[in-house]
């Protein structure tokens, strides 16, 4: 699949990804997805390809964007949205839920720890909902996420959350 060229953009390896819907395989078939700072949509697209039901891609990289569309209708996609926005402004107001979301926003930003507080301030999240992230640093957690799987790979951590909504 094509990658707009920027900078910005960290594919989430082979790997990595591999590991990862080893990891959602029992949860994956008919789920709702976001993946929130979508880069290239890698991790939407494997959503979509193993058995996801729906998948929200949102990127605000206009070249980023650009090719998101074109590999839609490459892959004559269907289950996908693609909004052009700011991940956390995007998270603002929503009143859709999701069983899996994936976070890989560009690292040193405090994006991770932000999107994670909006998606329980927002009520994003279904109950029992899993939340993958990738960061290049540790991150501190908000009340109601709790860490199911994580690994390293390179200078990459990366975990899978587990959403509880117990008050």
């Amino acid at each position: 699949m094509p990658v707009a060229n920027n900078s910005e953009l960290r594919p989430t390896p082979d790997r990595v990804r591999e590991t990862l819907f080893n990891w959602l395989q029992p949860v994956i078939e008919g789920s709702e997805c976001l993946d929130l700072f979508a880069g290239t949509g890698v991790l939407g697209f494997e959503a979509l390809s193993r058995g996801a039901s729906h998948v929200c891609l949102v990127e605000q990289n206009d070249a980023a964007l650009r090719q998101l569309h074109d590999n839609i209708e490459t892959l004559n996609a269907e289950g996908v949205d693609l909004d052009q926005s700011d991940g956390l402004a995007w998270l603002a107001g929503k009143d859709k839920q999701f069983d899996i979301v994936f976070i890989d926003p560009p690292f040193g930003k405090g994006l991770v720890e932000k999107s994670c507080e909006e998606l329980i301030t927002q009520h994003c999240l279904k109950p029992g909902a899993l939340v993958y992230v990738e960061t290049g640093a540790d991150v501190r957690l908000p009340s109601g996420l709790e860490t199911v799987r994580r690994k390293k790979a390179g200078q990459v951590q990366y975990m899978l959350l587990k959403y509880s909504n117990e008050d």
